[in-house]
């Protein structure tokens, strides 16, 4: 394939500026298409090294055809990911960065691709940055304490490195436990609508889908299977499920439906309480209630265009977030969506993005380690034993955040040790 610009053809692209080609087929010299070439000269491109974009007309046709012709010069099909992992190599990005552009490509909802943005951009690894250096300041302490002592380097006392852990954990929590909603951010939750027949169960599951999915007659009983679906809110994605009316029945069917309710009771991240709220309180409300417990459920009493016969006050829903809505009016709905967003995230739906939020399994259990070790640390502190054994537990919280971000080379902890004393002097 050859390159004609406006220019001599041999004429050298220029790098980090789009010229107008003509992409011509040299076995037989016809015109292809009439591209955009730009030339990224490393390491000022995504991936470090020397990257040509050549950006043409969308007809698949011509673009397989161009591929066709590159290949044919001695080019190659990338590898899934291969650029990502070149730009890792070539020291462009970290792994938390890598990680957080496959998040970005697999995101579902705009929330998501903006949380996946910001990992993109380095803001995990710029709030694991001060940790990691303190982490490196403490080792570097202690080590230079035992291999320099001849030269007056003074010891770190046992109060000052409690002092210094103690500050590492501190920094370390809110990271960790961003991770219950982070989680949420990046792979969503499951909500289960649950109560007794026709207390309007699934008018409110399609007025949360906004869809018609689920039949809705004033027959009990109407809905005998579980029927699940994908929807946003806020951002989140949330699998809705609406369910089986939970009573008493003979029938085998209905049976089977109620038992699939329960199982969705339990399984869910969130669980809806439907309660007829224009109809009187009574016992069967009362055994719901103490079946479902207080955590993470929310109790929506519908059907408030008709009245509200049941008090949000009253005793028995004390202890439960009560939300009263009309499933047919659309009253209190976008309310309804803000606190399952709220109980979901632990953030409010007006709070700007989350700051230093970790969405990977893989970080969390990672920070996990790191605690553990700092916790060893500690423990082998109070039982007085010498600085090496010490070393092994901050040894060992280092590598899991290295495993993280990228590796601490001993050249680090030297560096890090001679800036800081006059050793040798």
């Amino acid at each position: 394939m050859a390159i004609n610009g406006s220019h001599e053809g041999s004429a050298p692209l220029s790098p980090r500026y789009a010229e107008r080609i003509d992409l011509v087929d040299p076995s037989s010299g016809a015109l292809i298409d009439e591209a955009v070439v730009t030339y990224f000269k490393g390491p000022k491109s995504y991936s470090g090294e020397d990257v040509v974009e050549i950006s043409c007309h969308g007809s698949p046709v011509v673009l397989h055809h161009i591929v066709q012709l590159a290949m044919a010069a001695g080019a190659r099909i990338a590898e899934p990911g291969e650029f990502t992992l070149r730009a890792f190599l070539n020291g462009r990005i970290d792994l938390v960065q890598a990680e957080a552009i496959q998040d970005l490509i697999d995101a579902r909802t705009f929330y998501q691709a903006q949380v996946a943005i910001q990992q993109a951009h380095g803001l995990l690894s710029r709030t694991l940055g001060p940790l990691k250096e303190h982490l490196i300041d403490l080792i570097s302490l202690l080590e230079a304490g035992i291999d320099f002592a001849e030269d007056d380097v003074p010891v770190l006392a046992a109060e000052a490195i409690e002092s210094r852990l103690q500050n590492l954990q501190a920094e370390l929590n809110p990271i960790l436990q961003s991770f219950s909603a982070g989680r949420v951010i990046r792979e969503g939750l499951s909500l289960a609508i649950i109560g007794r027949p026709n207390v309007g169960k699934s008018s409110l599951f399609n007025c949360l889908l906004s869809s018609d999915r689920a039949i809705v007659t004033d027959i009990p009983g109407t809905t005998r299977d579980l029927i699940s679906e994908l929807a946003q809110i806020h951002g989140i994605p949330v699998r809705l499920m609406d369910t089986a009316g939970i009573r008493e029945s003979r029938d085998r069917v209905e049976r089977e439906g109620v038992a699939r309710s329960y199982a969705a009771l339990a399984e869910s991240d969130l669980v809806l309480l439907v309660l007829d709220g224009s109809a009187p309180w009574d016992s069967a409300e009362k055994a719901l209630l103490d079946e479902v417990g207080p955590l993470k459920h929310v109790i929506v009493l519908n059907k408030s265009d008709l009245g509200m016969r049941i008090e949000p006050c009253r005793m028995e829903l004390r202890s439960f977030r009560v939300m009263s809505v009309s499933a047919k009016t659309g009253e209190g709905i976008p309310r309804l969506r803000e606190v399952i967003f709220e109980m979901a995230t632990g953030r409010s739906v007006g709070d700007i993005l989350p700051q230093s939020v970790v969405t990977n399994l893989r970080h969390q259990q990672l920070l996990s380690e790191c605690r553990f070790k700092l916790d060893e640390a500690r423990e082998r502190l109070r039982a007085q034993d010498p600085h090496e054994v010490i070393l092994l537990g901050l040894y060992g919280a280092l590598k899991s955040l290295d495993t993280i971000t990228g590796a601490t080379t001993v050249e680090d902890i030297l560096g890090n040790i001679f800036s800081r004393f006059c050793i040798g002097k």
